[in-house]
């Protein structure tokens, strides 16, 4: 019979330059029983801001062995609508509890008038709209009383008013008010082929310092009569043309801890380890070059 590999135990969450994946709940009793060989684990904010339940007693458990991340979906960081001080308090609370190493944010709004939409959408890229943005983080990190990531996002359509290139406003965000950058590789690439600008080029204008975290994705082809339009689904393996971007940002911004993302139609916990594996030896090829 073969022993369950031996977890240690860990105090504060310190992300190692690793392949992580999302831990949803679907897996928490997969990797209890036999825990995957990956770096760090990153979970959405939101799914554990209740006062108790099954949620927290397995992040709780998962947590003492694997490093953490919190992804915020639901902060709606870009709307006009005050920020939500209770969700504040939450995240606050959950980071006091769990000691993420990384918390992080999406350059999108999702409400309007108290009203929240399902998705995360785009600003307009202005000046007016960086503004804001700046102000907003800067409220966030001094609640939260430390430094937040914010994701570049996927988007579908572009604002007639945008008059900053999107890598330029993230950039400026990140000068402004000392935050992060989660560069998601999957949502450039799908951005770029949505818009038709040049992927390689909005790597190469985001400065290596702000990068903290990168993550990977699939994403669905939806194919109409005057053309195609790339949706990031996350409910696939990446893409060939994303890993080869892939190679790309670390050949540009070193060894990143690296998340592989999935959240719909949900394989085994096996496939989303196995993708974690071709992350960590683009990682590894960067650190042999190096050396």
């Amino acid at each position: 019979m073969t022993a369950k590999p031996a977890l240690s135990r860990l105090g504060p969450s310190s992300i190692p330059a690793r392949a992580g994946i999302g831990l949803r709940a679907e897996h928490y009793a997969a990797v209890l029983e036999a825990p995957p060989p990956v770096g760090w684990l990153e979970v959405h904010s939101e799914n554990y801001f209740g006062a108790g339940g099954k949620p927290l007693d397995y992040l709780e458990r998962i947590r003492a062995h694997y490093p953490l991340s919190l992804h915020g979906v639901g902060l709606s960081i870009g709307s006009t609508d005050p920020l939500d001080q209770r969700h504040l308090a939450s995240l606050n609370h959950l980071i006091r509890r769990f000691e993420p190493a990384l918390v992080s944010e999406h350059l999108s709004w999702s409400s309007v008038g108290g009203r929240y939409f399902n998705d995360l959408l785009p600003l307009p890229y202005t000046e007016e709209a960086l503004d804001h943005m700046v102000a907003r983080v800067v409220q966030v990190q001094d609640v939260l009383g430390r430094q937040i990531l914010i994701e570049n996002p996927s988007s579908y359509l572009q604002y007639v008013e945008s008059a900053i290139p999107e890598r330029e406003f993230l950039v400026e965000l990140a000068n402004r008010t000392g935050c992060g950058v989660l560069l998601d590789v999957n949502n450039v690439y799908v951005s770029a082929r949505n818009h038709g600008f040049d992927a390689s080029a909005y790597l190469r204008a985001i400065p290596r310092h702000v990068v903290q975290e990168i993550h990977l994705a699939g994403f669905t082809v939806n194919r109409f009569d005057d053309g195609e339009l790339l949706i990031d689904t996350h409910n696939r393996p990446v893409w060939p043309a994303v890993w080869a971007l892939y190679r790309q940002a670390v050949h540009r911004f070193g060894r990143i801890p690296t998340l592989i993302e999935w959240d719909t139609d949900l394989p085994e916990l096996a496939v989303l380890v196995d993708e974690a594996r071709r992350a960590d030896a683009i990682l590894e090829e960067r650190h042999a070059r190096a050396a």
